[in-house]
């Protein structure tokens, strides 16, 4: 042990705490390489959290509270979805109003549920692998989310890279223009995407109500939300990155929290910020690096499609 922190713990921990980023993070990336870029995921996953930590509390499922958690995300995603798809709003402005609209509604929601526990998630039990010395306590001992994430990171990633389906999003991301002249529904495959981004992120805001922190506080996302479109970059756009840029703030987070019970002595304030300016040294040297296509980013992301007649 270093500073009195067990590392098996300690990455034990470190996988609970990327799974909401990371849940976000590969649904805004689906978003993105539809060529939309929404700037809301802070409100879909505070909708989301709030959602699922209700529906749990009053169904004591907390299987019912993550669906109706991706309900929430995906219906606020819609929203989001209607102004910029249909009524062609700025994605700018639209995402940002989208997470002011998601804090408001989850504030007055919650105020009736603030000091309630809900009901407990249990942990998998995987024979064999969750005995196995080091190995089975650091990966084998977790709830079922936790491996959800990394599933669905895998999942996207073959999506995008063997199906004609993920061709056709990725195609949509790169011209709109000559997506929709080849015949490709663009207006209802973003609306789609968008929708599972948003579906995600209200999952990833469900896991910290529900398991992470397993009790209701407004704003309790603390802008994790930013965090994953902040991740979506780093990882260039593409899924199998993601895992490393969630593991990466998730461990940060996880280190500053154990070296604060630690009691090193570094200002308290010093340690909690530390998650944020990593995470922004990060990005300004994946910018050091080019811009634009040399960082993967779909050639359509922002901008509005107007469909021809």
């Amino acid at each position: 042990m270093i500073y009195g922190i067990d590392p098996i713990l300690l990455i034990a921990s470190l996988m609970v705490a990327s799974t909401p980023i990371m849940l976000a993070a590969i649904g805004e990336l689906v978003v993105e390489r539809a060529g939309v870029l929404n700037l809301g995921v802070e409100g879909m996953m505070i909708i989301g959290a709030i959602c699922g930590f209700a529906v749990a509390v009053e169904s004591q499922s907390p299987l019912i509270g993550f669906a109706a958690a991706a309900a929430g995300g995906a219906v606020l995603a819609l929203l989001f979805g209607v102004l910029t798809q249909l009524l062609l709003a700025n994605h700018v402005p639209a995402g940002l109003a989208l997470t002011l609209l998601g804090l408001g509604m989850s504030s007055l929601i919650g105020q009736s549920y603030v000091g309630i526990k809900p009901p407990a998630t249990a942990d998998l039990d995987i024979p064999v692998l969750s005995d196995l010395p080091v190995i089975g306590r650091m990966l084998f001992q977790h709830d079922a989310m936790v491996y959800v994430s990394i599933a669905l990171v895998a999942v996207v990633w073959a999506v995008l890279k063997y199906t004609r389906m993920g061709l056709v999003l990725r195609a949509v991301g790169e011209s709109h223009d000559a997506a929709h002249s080849l015949g490709f529904k663009v207006v209802r495959i973003r609306l789609l995407a968008i929708m599972f981004g948003g579906a995600c992120a209200g999952l990833g805001g469900a896991y910290i109500s529900l398991i992470r922190v397993p009790q209701w506080t407004q704003g309790m996302t603390s802008g994790a939300g930013w965090i994953a479109l902040a991740i979506v970059v780093f990882a260039s756009w593409k899924p199998g990155r993601i895992l490393l840029g969630a593991y990466l703030f998730g461990g940060v987070t996880v280190l500053q929290l154990n070296l604060q019970a630690a009691g090193l002595a570094i200002p308290v304030e010093y340690l909690s910020m530390s998650p944020y300016l990593i995470t922004i040294l990060v990005l300004v040297i994946m910018s050091a690096r080019g811009r634009g296509r040399s960082l993967n980013a779909p050639a359509s992301l922002g901008k509005i499609f107007h469909a021809s007649s």
